[in-house]
């Protein structure tokens, strides 16, 4: 919008970001949180569901005009978009049904819609690319023989990858005008190769790594995710629960999440979407807000593996200032360049305990046994990892002002986890309403180095074992889990873990099968799941998101 300003015969034009049109309105939420109230589970009994920092409509002005008249060209290229993958939607691009820049402007709409609407709001979007609409016009108009398939595709981010146009909050109060000087690793690589920035998506804030007990999904900044399967029904998971809803929901080709510990499993299994954690150090953690760098790492979350495998491959590459990643075996992920997924003399154990209370997960082992793979039944042994929090909350403490020091600005360079907690005792209602414990736990962890390097060594060692001694006796070439089960243990293990959809219970909730193999297994782990996916084809759009 422009407001044209007249002093005599001096014009004045002043650029505005604020919309002419008021798409949304806040609304009195009161009736949602007394619905809520008694949920059977606790930390869905939530608080607010708004956030009080967002102002939507300041996302949605920049494309106001572009937009103009879009709902019948939105509604003739819901065929050719909604649930289809990359190369899909680059043969549609290559064919002339489609271009980049109506791609971009089809989300753009599709956000607007649903996002405005108190009914089917998932609170899921924090910021959209200002600049995103002529930079799809700019790979119309430029479009290399020899591309990426990534090329061109509307990719969402998690909000604590950073990113130079944007806003990276990790969903606090404290970071809500926070823009670093440069854009995350994983940002350049997915740039580097035509991909599209479409926005950022909310986060359980700092990465589920601040209040105790309280809704996965909600920060700060973003208010509540909701799941789209489920509105205050079910939860999205966390920490990535942005990343995982805006795919659901078709907000755009895909989207980065983040993992310590669940993360991109947590979310990916409860909105029916395909998320892969890969093993630290594929994939470089320079410019992401971390947890732990003994821990951390991106990843993708899509709607199928193809997709995923696409991901993946983009964003996967050897960073110098991220040492760990020039110890890597590389390769290249494009499922298009792999053998044809098969179960034929695939060897996967699956868990007793999980066999035993759970349908949804006998049925996958029926149907990879169908398939032709041969799966082996084993009881897990009992390994607890005492001492896994330590982990987290000694490499926070150090972590944290690493971050800050070295890929955000000058004026929060010398932040620390202390000074976000004083930052948020300046109105706990607006900052802070489920507390900070898990903040106050950092600062007030007192491990040495030393000690918490015995400690990493300690439950790596128990928790490869875990894996490694099933995976030998029975000479496995994956391991079966459902969901976020033993995510714990196979991150301090350095294990990959990709999870596909495997079905809905009777009441609607999505449910994922869980594919757990040795470090440097994606390859092998795309494979299996892109056959497992070929046979159960689960994935469905969520009700009221057609």
């Amino acid at each position: 919008m422009k407001i044209i300003l007249s002093f005599g015969l001096l014009v004045v034009i002043l650029s505005c970001n604020t919309s002419s049109i008021q798409y949304w309105q806040p609304y009195d939420e009161s009736q949602e949180l007394t619905q809520n109230a008694d949920h059977e589970i606790s930390r869905m009994r939530y608080k607010l569901i708004q956030s009080k920092f967002l102002d939507k409509d300041d996302m949605w002005a920049p494309f106001e005009k572009e937009l103009s008249g879009f709902d019948i060209t939105y509604e003739a290229l819901k065929p050719l978009i909604i649930e289809q993958n990359i190369q899909t939607l680059q043969g549609h691009i290559a064919s002339g049904k489609l271009s980049y820049e109506s791609l971009v402007k089809f989300y753009l709409y599709r956000i607007r819609l649903l996002e405005s609407n108190p009914e089917t709001t998932l609170h899921a979007v924090l910021a959209l690319n200002p600049n995103i609409i002529i930079e799809a016009q700019q790979k119309d108009n430029q479009t290399p023989e020899d591309m990426h398939p990534i090329y061109g595709m509307p990719i969402l981010l998690k909000d604590n990858i950073n990113t130079a146009n944007m806003p990276t909050t990790a969903g606090a109060a404290i970071l809500k005008n926070h823009v670093p000087d440069d854009d995350a690793f994983v940002v350049k690589q997915l740039k580097d190769k035509g991909a599209l920035i479409l926005g950022k998506v909310n986060l359980s804030e700092w990465a589920y790594y601040f209040c105790s007990g309280c809704p996965v999904g909600y920060s700060a900044v973003g208010g509540q995710t909701l799941n789209p399967y489920g509105r205050r029904i079910f939860e999205t998971g966390g920490s990535s629960s942005g990343s995982a809803v805006a795919v659901a929901a078709n907000y755009a080709v895909a989207a980065l999440g983040s993992e310590t510990s669940g993360s991109i499993l947590s979310p990916s299994s409860q909105n029916a979407i395909v998320g892969l954690k890969p093993t630290i150090g594929l994939v470089s953690r320079t410019g992401i807000v971390p947890i732990s760098s003994t821990l951390d790492t991106s990843g993708p979350m899509t709607k199928s593996i193809d997709d995923n495998a696409i991901l993946l491959d983009a964003i996967a590459a050897t960073d110098i200032q991220d040492t760990i990643t020039k110890f890597v075996p590389r390769f290249r992920y494009l499922m298009d360049s792999f053998v044809e997924p098969s179960t034929s003399g695939v060897r996967l154990g699956a868990m007793s305990n999980i066999l035993s209370v759970d349908s949804l997960y006998r049925k996958a082992v029926e149907d990879l046994r169908d398939a032709g793979a041969e799966v082996i039944e084993f009881t897990p042994k009992k390994t607890a990892l005492t001492g896994f929090s330590s982990i987290l909350n000694g490499d926070m403490k150090r972590d944290i002002p690493i971050y800050f020091k070295n890929t955000s600005t000058a004026d929060f360079a010398t932040t620390d986890v202390a000074t976000i907690i004083d930052y948020n005792k300046h109105d706990s209602v607006l900052f802070m309403p489920y507390a900070q414990q898990r903040l106050d736990g950092v600062v007030n962890e007192s491990i040495t180095d030393v000690d918490l390097e015995k400690i990493i060594s300690k439950l790596n060692v128990a928790a490869s074992e875990f894996f490694e001694d099933p995976i030998k006796k029975y000479q496995l070439d994956a391991i079966l889990s459902k969901n976020n089960y033993y995510a714990g243990h196979a991150a301090i293990a350095f294990y990959p873990c990709l999870t596909v959809p495997m079905g809905y219970t009777d009441k609607g909730e999505p449910s994922n099968l869980t594919f757990i193999a040795p470090s440097f297994s994606e390859k092998k782990l795309l494979m299996i799941g892109a056959a497992y996916e070929n046979i159960s084809n689960h994935r469905k759009l969520p009700r009221g998101y057609q």
